[in-house]
């Protein structure tokens, strides 16, 4: 369902990795920015920047493991439940 709204910050970029296998435009479209590629993608890019995420492009976006590495870090856990 499309919102009624354009959506900013973190919820558009969660509705934009949400709806990211269907494209650009789809996501646009869902994010509530019908047909405006443009003010999607600088939208977009700006709600990134703020959360500290580099992005170029939406394609960017839905690299998981790259927005999950600048977003949280690197992940340090034991090799095993026994080895503390």
């Amino acid at each position: 369902m499309a919102s009624s709204t354009p959506l900013q910050g973190s919820e558009l970029i969660d509705c934009a990795r949400a709806n990211g296998r269907e494209g650009l435009e789809a996501a646009a479209y869902h994010c509530g920015y019908g047909n405006d590629l443009t003010a999607f993608e600088a939208e977009l890019k700006q709600a990134c920047d703020e959360i500290g995420v580099d992005i170029t492009s939406f394609s960017d976006l839905t690299k998981t493991s790259q927005i999950q590495a600048q977003v949280l870090g690197e992940i340090v856990a034991p090799d095993s439940a026994t080895q503390l």
